[in-house]
């Protein structure tokens, strides 16, 4: 059973994401809060694995929300929640260690595929919003491409061809079935990436490959 925790200071959205996950038999809603600071006093009484966090909120943000959540000793995973009005915010988010975003009017299925999606390890980005987000707030000057490119140096070629393919967003199974490898191969070299690249995350590396040229 996935555990989550719902992180909005609209009440009508908190009750509206509550009703579609618990409504998932293999989600429970086991925590909600009204800003980032009523975020990390649920998340430390309470395990959480899947934390939905709002962008904008009074008292904290979800930045710094996502930030605090990911430094507990035993971290949820953030996916970021937003209106996008190319909200400058969400990169802020990802870079201080949230998992995905999602739009708050995501069709609610994807957003249940993104809960089980993200608990498992993977990272959720909506397909549109992230290239627009990411090719507008993630410049690629040159001393952030050298020191990505020196990271990439790191990595094996056949590191190289997940990495490649997980920028893209595919989860475990589709890059094992892409690279005819076993998905336990893929975990193996997804865990081995993250520790040459120095990022806690998928879509760090995600970023990471970016700024190295590795993807468009």
């Amino acid at each position: 059973m996935i555990r989550a925790m719902i992180v909005d200071d609209d009440a009508l959205v908190r009750l509206g994401l509550a009703d579609l996950l618990n409504g998932d038999q293999g989600i429970e809603v086991v925590a909600q809060a009204a800003d980032g600071l009523q975020a990390i006093e649920q998340a430390t009484a309470h395990r959480i694995d899947v934390a939905l966090v709002d962008v904008r909120m009074p008292r904290m943000d979800g930045i710094t929300a996502t930030a605090r959540l990911r430094a507990l000793p035993h971290p949820p995973k953030v996916i970021t929640l937003t209106t996008f009005d190319l909200d400058e915010y969400v990169y802020d988010a990802l870079a201080a260690g949230a998992d995905g975003f999602l739009l708050k009017d995501t069709d609610p299925a994807e957003i249940l595929r993104a809960v089980h999606l993200v608990a498992a390890g993977s990272a959720m980005l909506h397909p549109t919003a992230a290239r627009r987000l990411i090719d507008r707030y993630h410049a690629t000057h040159q001393p952030q491409v050298t020191a990505a490119q020196a990271r990439l140096e790191r990595l094996t070629p056949r590191e190289r061809d997940v990495l490649a393919l997980l920028a893209q967003g595919d989860t475990n199974a589709d890059i094992a079935t892409r690279l005819a490898m076993r998905e336990s191969t893929v975990k193996a070299h997804v865990s081995r990436i993250l520790t040459a690249l120095e990022v806690t995350n998928r879509v760090q590396a995600a970023l990471v490959a970016r700024d190295a040229g590795l993807t468009s």
